[in-house]
């Protein structure tokens, strides 16, 4: 199931071009400050990138189904955010959003961490049990 993890990578991937594309027309199309803000709060979007691979690969490791989902939905949060910088609004559409998605990412991380270890050292495998919630849990990430 590594397969959906590259897929996600791939696809953020060609996001970040686009990612590079709004900052340049943003930089272009005026020097005033609220196009510079808008830069700038797009960057730190870019600036969430490493921290969202590294924990969407750590939590794939330990569950995979459920990390590619929120990779996913992180994705079309971050894609909300950069044409929302792209446009003449100046609120950040999707930011809170994508730090709970992280925040997931990085809980899911540390139980697929601690299952390891119960079963590494107890022979307590609870694999089933973290699948089947955080399945259940990553649809509440829908919710807005």
């Amino acid at each position: 199931n590594i397969y959906l993890l590259v897929v996600v990578t791939l696809i953020s991937v060609l996001q970040n071009f686009f990612a590079q594309k709004v900052e340049r027309e943003c930089k272009n199309r005026n020097t005033s400050g609220s196009a510079f803000q808008r830069v700038s709060c797009a960057r730190n979007c870019m600036d969430a990138y490493p921290t969202f691979l590294a924990v969407m690969w750590c939590a794939g490791v330990c569950l995979s189904q459920p990390a590619a989902f929120a990779g996913i939905i992180y994705l079309l949060v971050r894609q909300k955010y950069f044409i929302g910088y792209l446009g003449q609004s100046s609120q950040t559409p999707g930011y809170l959003f994508g730090k709970r998605i992280i925040s997931f990412l990085s809980l899911m991380c540390v139980v697929g961490i601690f299952n390891y270890l119960l079963w590494r050292y107890y022979g307590s495998d609870y694999k089933e049990y973290v699948e089947t919630i955080t399945n259940a849990a990553s649809a509440l990430l829908l919710l807005p």
